[in-house]
């Protein structure tokens, strides 16, 4: 397989008038923190669009020319969350490398970890006594928890309370505010409840503990998980080579001694450089000389290492094998096909699903909506439920599940589980579980999880998906549509049959006379019959004629003037336009190729039909086992082609697909239309390769494009396949589907806990049968949603191993 045309895979341009960066924004914590971002980023002049993903922890920004990125992350930055242009695609804004940044993200989680568990296990520690199975002088004591808790808040729960209270003084709240008014609450009334032992209230000290202990512990499983969703995309991170060998220029040596070593980010188009055994090939290239193998699966996903010599190309990041090579820099920085690659696929990373535009919607006004429900809880039980339910509360207390444990002042004893029999405390215990159950996290992390996951997976195997819009529009694929050449077929047709046409006003003219005149004219375009028909003369040692005045018709032929005559070559159409007839004898002829599956072009000199060249396309050998586990899906597959109806039944025929799912003779300009309206009938998907397919991709709701096609192709499509195999449209198709369907039900489990878990929190079963979630447990639960979420994604990866 040729790996790198010179082309380019980047995303499709935006528009002249808008340029696009990148910002790295830290300080995120929830969807809420994302929709703060974004709507921060759109309120400033001259910003069209701002997309943020907080598993990444980047914001796209499209704006107006001359926007200063730096103005816009100092914005972020006063807004609470410290923000600063990516100056490249593959810089670290911290300045360490991906292996330091990896190992310091591991120290912080097993330190958060280890403070999160040692707070719980202190304060759990200090109520084993209730249960008559261990005592420890000092820890069941109420001042040592209260002094627990006072650390707990100062130290390791600081950055969730400070964060917590700028969010809410800027009119933005977040997970942080909700968790950091349920435990200065709590701490508060326990406090109260220490200092003022007459009241009578209950101190419950352990629930700001295990509140931040539960936190900080699901943070850390959370963060965990999420490195290793990331874990795809920094690998190509990793792939990336650091040090080139430069040689001289026009002096291919292969000796090791006599190259010197720069940063491969240094290096210059058209510079010489040496690639030895074992070593990376630092940038895009052509070898000048030489011959290895190379191994090319980090990019395309095949194990099978490809033979590489002289004036082949070879692609930055991939492995040289067996031999010692000189090449010359074709592509380089952000330019090479590995770089591209990282951008696409950061990119994909960062587009959302339109369906996630509900959980922004939600994302909103969801504190401000938990806040609200909070204080309805409080004022309910406060004045209604406590008075109305008061026997049952007294009598179904000591069903209360959760880690509240109310430390008693009289000899330091606690009540184990009991529900505080304070209106004041009950009520306030109630609000503080509603406020900290709530997960804005798992709504945050629904999509750009799963997208994460997904895309990742999918650079791994050579399947670039441009984003989550991409993802949600395959899953609603009713028909894929197939180009014909170049696609179903190796593009790669052979002149089988050269006819010559004895016409009554012409003298009789041969085979080989027939090949040079259709060669000549063909001379001019890059038609794959075009192509087929030249390199038939070349073999044959048939001279081109001198020939002028050139017109090409795209998808019907082209025309020259050759010793004075006009020559004309293409399809029926093509000739009939011209004023050319053709003979029954001929036409016979014509059926008869046609039914065997052959691409015919007719020659005709001035008004006069002089011959006929017929050429085969073999089919993809991985084409007929695509089309049928397509159909298997569900999916109605039809071809395009601009082949007559004959030649298109013909390769229907082979490929199992029925007369009415052939489109023929359809030229390029109305491949769209043709496109448009079959997507009156449902979501159409199309699969192509050449520039002629280029506004089909467009029009298509998904267009699947093949990395051996041309740029404008591949620019034009929402899923481009590195391996050059048609089987991995199902491959795409399979993962964009099962990506989508995670997305569905983070989303769905996302919205269930929120709606169940808050009614439960806010005391609905207490009345009933006394079930009451205290705020330590009702923290627990919002830590295990996030991580759930996360987890489930990362379930994806099982499905495709």
């Amino acid at each position: 397989m040729q790996l790198i045309p010179e082309k380019s895979i980047a995303s499709a341009p935006s528009e002249s008038a808008s340029e696009t960066f990148t910002l790295d924004v830290s300080g995120m914590k929830c969807a809420g923190c994302v929709r703060t971002v974004e709507n921060t980023l759109k309120s400033e002049a001259g910003v069209k669009n701002a997309i943020v993903n907080l598993v990444t922890e980047v914001a796209v920004v499209e704006c107006a020319p001359g926007i200063d990125s730096a103005v816009l992350a100092e914005k972020l930055t006063q807004a609470g969350f410290p923000s600063q242009s990516r100056q490249s695609d593959t810089a670290a804004p911290d300045g360490l490398t991906p292996a330091e940044r990896q190992q310091q993200e591991t120290r912080q989680q097993t330190r958060r970890a280890l403070i999160a568990i040692s707070l719980v296990v202190l304060s759990a520690t200090g109520h084993l006594h209730q249960f008559g199975w261990l005592s420890i002088p000092g820890l069941s004591n109420i001042w040592f928890h209260w002094g627990l808790a006072t650390l707990a808040l100062l130290f390791p729960g600081r950055s969730i309370l400070v964060d917590g209270w700028r969010g809410l003084r800027r009119n933005a709240p977040n997970m942080n505010t909700l968790v950091g008014l349920g435990t200065v609450t709590a701490y508060t009334a326990s406090l109260i409840a220490l200092l003022f032992p007459r009241l009578g209230w209950e101190c419950f000290f352990d629930e700001p503990v295990m509140l931040v202990g539960f936190i900080l512990l699901g943070r850390s499983l959370e963060q965990g998980a999420r490195s290793r969703a990331t874990a795809a995309l920094q690998s190509l991170f990793d792939l990336q080579p650091t040090i080139a060998r430069l040689i001289p220029a026009d002096s291919p040596t292969l000796a090791p001694n006599a190259a010197a070593e720069i940063p491969a980010s240094q290096v210059k188009v058209g510079e010489w450089l040496q690639v030895l055994p074992g070593e990376k090939i630092p940038v895009d290239g052509e070898v000048i000389a030489g011959q290895t193998t190379v191994n090319e699966s980090m990019l395309t996903g095949e194990a099978v290492p490809v033979l590489k010599q002289s004036g082949e190309l070879v692609a930055a990041g991939t492995l040289n094998l067996s031999g010692a090579i000189v090449i010359r820099a074709t592509r380089t920085g952000k330019d090479t096909t590995l770089a591209q690659i990282i951008n696409l696929v950061e990119t994909a990373q960062t587009r959302k699903a339109p369906i996630q535009g509900v959980a922004d919607t939600v994302a909103g006004y969801f504190t401000y909506g938990v806040m609200t429900i909070a204080t309805l809880t409080f004022s309910f039980w406060y004045f209604i439920g406590s008075r109305v339910w008061a026997e049952q509360i007294q009598q179904l207390g000591h069903h209360a599940i959760g880690a509240s444990h109310a430390l008693m002042h009289s000899g330091g004893m606690a009540g184990m589980g009991e529900l505080p029999t304070s209106p004041l405390l009950l009520s306030l215990k109630l609000a503080i579980a509603v406020l900290v159950i709530a997960c804005p996290c798992a709504l945050g992390l629904a999509t750009p999880t799963a997208i994460l996951v997904g895309s990742g997976i999918g650079a791994e195997r050579g399947l670039l998906i441009r984003g989550g819009d991409v993802l949600e529009k395959v899953h609603q694929l009713k028909t894929i549509v197939f180009d014909k050449t170049g696609t179903l077929t190796m593009g790669q047709p052979l002149v089988t049959d050269c006819l010559p046409v004895t016409a009554d006003s012409s003298a009789d003219i041969s085979a080989d006379n027939l090949l040079q005149l259709a060669a000549t004219v063909e001379s001019g375009t890059q038609h794959p019959l075009a192509i087929a028909i030249q390199q038939q003369a070349q073999q044959q040692e048939l001279p081109l004629l001198q020939a002028d005045q050139f017109q090409t018709e795209p998808g019907l032929g082209v025309a020259a003037t050759i010793d004075q005559n006009r020559v004309i070559v293409g399809n029926a159409q093509w000739l009939d336009r011209a004023g050319v007839a053709i003979p029954q004898a001929a036409q016979t002829q014509a059926e008869t190729l046609t039914a065997a599956g052959k691409s015919l072009v007719y020659v005709a000199v001035n008004r006069d039909l002089i011959g006929l060249i017929a050429a085969q396309d073999a089919l993809r050998p991985d084409a007929k086992a695509t089309v049928d586990r397509l159909k298997s899906m569900g999916l109605r597959v039809m071809l395009l082609t601009g082949d007559q109806q004959t030649a298109a039944q013909a390769a229907a025929k082979q490929l199992g697909l029925s007369e009415q799912a052939v489109l023929a003779n359809v030229r390029p300009d109305e491949k769209a239309k043709t496109i448009a309206q079959l997507q009156q009938q449902g979501t159409v998907g199309m699969v192509g390769d050449g520039i002629n397919d280029a506004p089909a991709l467009a029009q298509a709701d998904v267009g699947i494009a093949l990395y051996s096609g041309t740029d404008v192709a591949m620019e034009s499509a929402g899923i481009v396949l590195m391996r050059d195999r048609l089987s991995d449209v199902v491959e795409s198709i399979r993962l964009s589907r099962a990506t989508f369907n995670k997305i569905q039900q983070n989303l769905f489990w996302a919205f269930i806990y929120n709606l169940l878990g808050i009614p439960i929190a806010a005391g609905l079963l207490l009345p009933s049968l006394g079930i009451a979630l205290s705020p330590a447990t009702a923290g627990a639960f919002m830590a295990f949603s996030s991580v759930s979420v996360v987890t489930n994604s990362l379930l994806l990866r099982s499905r495709f191993r």
